[in-house]
């Protein structure tokens, strides 16, 4: 197996799962945060329907500058932060394939101006974002939790979803 049919399925999986997720926000709970430090909601949400891109960020660019990027537009309702994160997952998907595998080892940096974030491969950038959609996908599941909305299983059933509780 190639590497890229390794992250194209690993792709597909955690978007699936993201996807079951995003489904359960609603507009009335953007607001919500539990804690002082945590971001709201629907900035939780939103930065989570974006996280597919960064695959085809990672792909198409060599960096990202918060410095000289615009903001990302404000999705006013869950609908269309739940369209939007499915034109980001498309736009990832679109560039997992076997003639992308050749720029994996390509420098991949984050910065703010000189402020350098993040810089390793391109490959690696790949793996780190997959991981960060898992992370803010485990969050919004706690937020939701707190919220008393049941959640759906990512790796198999969840609490919600079985007589084991």
């Amino acid at each position: 197996m190639i590497i890229t049919d390794y992250l194209r399925k690993q792709f597909i999986d955690e978007g699936s799962a993201t996807r079951k997720m995003l489904a359960l926000v609603r507009e009335d709970d953007f607001g919500y945060k539990p804690h002082d430090k945590s971001m709201d909601l629907k900035t939780l949400a939103s930065h989570l329907a974006d996280l597919p891109g960064w695959v085809h960020m990672t792909l198409t660019t060599n960096e990202l500058d918060f410095a000289t990027s615009p903001e990302p537009a404000p999705l006013p309702t869950a609908d269309e932060m739940r369209a939007f994160f499915e034109k980001r997952y498309a736009d990832g998907l679109s560039v997992l394939t076997a003639e992308n595998e050749s720029l994996f080892g390509e420098q991949w940096t984050l910065r703010h101006g000189e402020m350098v974030y993040y810089a390793d491969t391109k490959l690696e950038t790949l793996r780190h974002s997959l991981s960060q959609q898992i992370h803010h996908r485990a969050q919004l599941g706690v937020y939701l939790r707190l919220l008393d909305i049941p959640i759906p299983g990512s790796y198999g059933p969840s609490a919600d979803e079985t007589s084991f509780t």
